[in-house]
């Protein structure tokens, strides 16, 4: 195998020097001995999708690359980044980067504090993790895509403010869009296949819904274990068939997020039945005297939104609200599936609920198990449970579905025998009010991702 020299490195522009042209890069001269660059021929300069012939000069400052204006400003480089540089002598190529995107939903041009809404803090822990790590990331709406592209406009922060700026197609593409409707344009489709075909690396590239996720694990029988009878809910003869067997069931939005949507079904002893709808303003009641009343008041919204009709899962409660709960599983450095956190999320009074948007609060797993009806052996085994099945699940979702996925949200619920069932994978993870606060100033959730796309772009 061929040697693979590698050193962080920091970039400086400087256009008065009489070495420096588009074709000359000027390197440290300890760096150019110890990697034995030859400076009497050219080496091939790689950075994301920009190749360039180049000639090498040594020059005395230590660990410095330095370029001029016009060469750095086709590369997307500010004075002042640390990327990582790597040579190897038998290709004769030098590799600079990773060069990372991050495709966002939308920018607030107006807003110089917060250009991408509540998303701005997470894209400036990005890019703190990312100048610590020694990597390259702009920030891109579905608005500067295209098929084909040779370039990309995007968002880089830098010098205390955020610019815009052109940069060559990315090693690594991370998707942070948000919403569906964006995801499914024609120009942000066509930009993903073009750019995967030339060998960019896509991770998170599609969200997925209720029926596809316990579809394809229900064709894993190692899953089997967590699953609640679930389907995609078509008709009456459906809803009659599961309420004979359960005596709570649940009808999600197979697209839905943040608990909006969710309604819960109980069966009287009588043969009455009693609806939970959640809405904007809190959670509607609703009492039917019979399942065929009951499927005729649900048929106009089956006629707008599909639905997952799914067994009815009684979670453990801890001071008498309901409890589930949300593991962060992600690949990093190793390109593996490990588990960033899991944390209890506890549904409010007024909910059947968890999600935090619906008032919910997050608490220690452990502290949320020590204040429930599960007996102390029980609560030991839950905790390794919890952790068993996310990284289970993970692996099962990539392995039952043709996609890539770098972090998965896993919501999972216990109930009173200390069962663990699988709630819904959601490939979006909230970046904001489902990871547990660190005093930290970058989260490991948002260092793992950058480890994850350092991988993939081979750095």
């Amino acid at each position: 195998m061929c040697a693979l020299h590698r050193t962080k490195i920091g970039i400086s522009i400087q256009g008065t020097s009489i070495y420096l042209d588009e074709r000359t890069l000027m390197l440290s001269e300890s760096v150019v001995k110890k990697w034995k660059i030859s400076t009497n021929q050219s080496l091939m300069l790689q950075h994301g999708s920009f190749k360039q012939e180049v000639k090498i000069v040594p020059f005395a400052r230590t660990h410095i690359l330095r370029m001029n204006p016009a060469l750095a400003a086709r590369l997307g480089l500010h004075q002042g980044a640390t990327l990582c540089l790597q040579y190897r002598a038998s290709r004769q190529t030098l590799r600079l980067g990773p060069l990372i995107g991050v495709m966002v939903s939308r920018v607030y041009a107006s807003s110089v504090d917060k250009p991408f809404g509540a998303m701005t803090a997470f894209c400036n822990e990005m890019t703190e993790a990312c100048r610590q790590f020694g990597a390259q990331i702009f920030f891109v709406t579905p608005d500067e895509l295209q098929a084909d592209p040779q370039s990309i406009n995007g968002h880089v922060y830098s010098h205390d403010q955020w610019s815009k700026k052109s940069f060559p197609v990315p090693n690594v593409i991370y998707n942070r869009l948000t919403s569906r409707k964006y995801e499914s344009l024609a120009n942000v489709q066509n930009f993903m296949k073009d750019v995967k075909a030339r060998g960019t690396q896509i991770f998170n590239e599609k969200y997925l819904d209720k029926t596809e996720v316990f579809d394809a694990l229900s064709k894993d029988p190692s899953i089997h274990i967590y699953l609640p009878e679930s389907y995609l809910f078509k008709n009456y003869q459906m809803l009659k068939s599961m309420s004979s067997r359960y005596s709570t069931l649940f009808l999600k939005p197979i697209t839905g997020s943040l608990g909006k949507g969710i309604i819960r079904i109980e069966k009287h002893p009588g043969g009455s039945y009693n609806c939970q709808f959640t809405n904007a303003g809190g959670v509607r009641r609703k009492e039917f005297d019979s399942l065929p009343a009951l499927f005729t008041a649900l048929s106009g919204k089956l006629k707008s939104q599909r639905y997952q009709l799914q067994q009815g899962v009684e979670l453990i409660t801890a001071e008498g609200r309901p409890v589930d709960f949300r593991a962060l599983v992600q690949k990093g450095a190793q390109g593996v599936w490990t588990i960033t956190s899991v944390v209890a999320r506890i549904a409010s009074t007024q909910q059947f609920v968890s999600n935090i948007a619906r008032g919910g609060s997050l608490g220690n797993v452990k502290d949320t198990l020590g204040k429930s009806s599960l007996n102390a052996l029980q609560r030991v085994s839950v905790y390794g449970k919890l952790r068993k099945a996310s990284l289970d699940i993970a692996a099962s979702i990539e392995a039952q579905i043709p996609f890539h996925f770098g972090e998965l949200g896993i919501d999972l619920a216990v109930d009173s025998q200390g069962r663990v069932w699988l709630l819904e994978v959601n490939s979006k993870p909230s970046k904001d009010d489902n990871t547990p606060l660190s005093e930290q100033k970058i989260r490991p959730s948002v260092k793992q991702i950058v480890q994850y796309a350092r991988f993939l772009a081979k750095y």
